[in-house]
């Protein structure tokens, strides 16, 4: 019964073998299955400050490897330390043949592993270094499994890199430039500690220091200034940056925090977002990264921070002071100065807006719009995020989104973060979303049967695993027991949905309504829930034709690399309703 999942059709299937074990009430209260979490990059403190500018000696060990192989980009940029750095290498390795034999297998193994650009090049090295232990042991802090993925592919570089370090005496040369290092560092931490209170006043909120998240700066010379490395690993924010003239890149820095910020914020607002899914099919064939075509969050979140960008970019235009106590006659020349100073801004700004419109990121003029009202509002980004978000009229911003002309060559966002692979019951999710009911069912069940995981969560999952198998009753039965199990309010409001229209294909009205108005009692607070129950209570369910479905299908489903090859009712999971563990 496959189309009672939302905008979903599907033929009629064989039912799996039938026979689920169902959990007692009182196992109910057993320990929940939660995703591992990612394990932090070497350098994270736990017990540090949320916020951080620093240097690493395991990621000069890696950088020195590099530079000794021919890594030349940006050089002539670079702060002066980086050539002494490289000279003392040099004029070490020359009154050594065991460290000129070091060194000559060390840059065979890095010739062997470029990449297509020195930028991909550069960021494999930079992501293996964020995860090693300081020398002398400069081995991985994780296992290989928990490294980010572009790392493995060099990760067998480590032992060449510890030899050469070793019989260089690497660590004495580290000691001897320390000083300035921490000269650098300290030249940034005024201009770091300045962009970050003005970020926050801009977002009229505290800067954030007890959510367990960290965002670290890591200022490592001997790289190219023209290239920021930015990770995000499970909760914490890293910035790999290089001074020029004692100054770092501090947009790319400041875009980087923005993320640290607003992520959470929108987050936590992730299962709310499914209703702006047609704007995905807008950007099929934008240049930009795959994620932002794929993710309407992590879409919505981009376009966010680049309009604030755009509202607080410097344009280079100074604006008119009227000096005070000036006869209204003298006043009139500033105020015509001042006023044309500003049209200037706002055209430079404007620019900027189209500019990542063009990019693809199709909702940066609606966020630049809300912005310039948030900014005459005391309330802070926190309190009205909600609102910009709830608010948007999706169906303006897909016909405003489908009258751009995409530009021909994209530019990739400057975070990058770490896949992490689901397991349990986040497995059977993704399977139920790309149609495998039988995988996702074996997995549900496995958690019922070793007692793993949340009940009410597996129960809810076994529901739709039954609806697109055509197994009604059992459906019935496992959305009672979601209900019966579950305090998550998201869930419950949705498992009461399912069974009004279960009810309603049953020709049950009465009992339908009553699901409908249980739905709305539980006060998930949601729109897409409100409206579904909503939408129930006026008038009953029905199952749509084969070729009805289709034709919703064309017109509101995003568009997915196989959507062709997977059924439709699995871009109908009621994850997208309840998807509590989203990041």
């Amino acid at each position: 019964m496959a189309a009672l999942l939302p905008g979903s059709y599907m033929a009629a299937q064989d039912s799996p073998a039938a026979g689920r074990k169902q959990i007692p009430f009182n196992q109910s209260s057993s320990v929940p299955e939660q995703p591992r979490p990612p394990r932090p990059p070497a350098l994270i403190d736990p017990a540090g400050p949320a916020v951080s500018l620093q240097t690493s000696e395991a990621m000069f060990d890696i950088a020195v490897a590099l530079n000794t192989c021919g890594y030349d980009k940006g050089l002539a940029d670079s702060d002066p330390v980086r050539q002494q750095v490289r000279s003392t290498v040099n004029q070490a390795a020359q009154q050594s043949p065991l460290v000129q034999d070091d060194r000559d297998k060390l840059c065979a193994f890095i010739d062997q592993h470029r990449l297509a650009s020195d930028s991909l090049d550069l960021a494999q090295y930079v992501s293996l270094g964020l995860y090693l232990t300081p020398p002398p042991e400069l081995t991985p802090s994780v296992d290989n499994q928990d490294m980010p993925p572009d790392s493995t592919q060099v990760e067998e570089v480590l032992p060449l890199v510890r030899k050469f370090a070793r019989d260089i005496d690497l660590h004495a040369i580290w000691v001897q430039f320390r000083p300035e290092y921490d000269a650098e560092v300290n030249s940034l931490h005024d201009p770091l500690t300045q962009m970050i209170v003005d970020t926050n006043v801009y977002l009229k909120m505290p800067a954030s220091t007890s959510r367990g998240s960290r965002f670290v700066v890591v200022l490592e010379p001997m790289f190219s200034p023209a290239e920021t490395n930015a990770r995000v690993y499970g909760p914490d924010y890293l910035v790999v940056a290089s001074p020029s003239q004692g100054k770092i890149r501090m947009q790319d820095v400041r875009h980087t925090y923005l993320h640290y910020e607003i992520e959470p914020l929108l987050y936590a607002r992730a299962s709310s977002m499914d209703r702006m899914l047609p704007i995905l099919k807008t950007v099929t064939d934008a240049p930009i990264d795959f994620v932002y075509r794929s993710d309407i969050v992590s879409l919505v979140i981009e376009c966010m921070i680049r309009a604030i960008e755009a509202r607080t970019m410097d344009t280079g235009v100074a604006v008119v002071r009227v000096p005070a106590g000036l006869a209204r006659s003298e006043a009139d020349q500033y105020d015509q100065q001042r006023a044309v100073a500003l049209e200037k801004i706002a055209a430079i700004r404007q620019a900027r807006v189209n500019h990542d419109m063009v990019q693809g990121y199709v909702l940066t003029q609606y966020f630049y719009n809300q912005m310039i009202q948030f900014e005459h509002t005391p309330v802070s980004l926190k309190e009205t995020i909600g609102e910009m978000v709830y608010g948007m009229d999706v169906d303006r911003e897909v016909h405003r989104a489908r009258d751009i002309t995409f530009a021909q060559q994209g530019e990739s966002d400057l975070v990058r973060r770490t896949p992490q692979q689901p397991r349990g019951l986040d497995l059977a999710e993704m399977k139920l979303m790309k149609g495998d009911a039988a995988g996702a069912g074996e997995l549900a069940q496995k958690s019922l049967d070793d007692k793993t995981a949340d009940p009410a969560r597996a129960e809810f999952i076994l529901a739709r695993v039954d609806l697109l198998s055509n197994k009604m009753n059992d459906a019935v039965s496992a959305f009672q027991e979601t209900i019966r199990l579950s305090k998550e309010p998201r869930m419950l409001a949705w498992a009461h949905i399912y069974l009004g229209r279960i009810l309603d294909v049953q020709q049950d009205r009465e009992a339908a309504v009553a699901e409908y108005k249980a739905a709305l009692t539980v006060r998930d607070g949601q729109p897409d829930t409100k409206e579904a129950a909503e939408k129930g209570l006026k008038q009953p369910f029905e199952l749509p034709h084969q070729a009805q479905s289709d034709d919703d299908d064309d017109s509101n489903a995003p568009s997915q690399p196989t959507s062709s090859s997977r059924p439709p009712a699995a871009q109908a999971s009621p994850a997208a309703a309840p998807s509590p563990q989203r990041r």
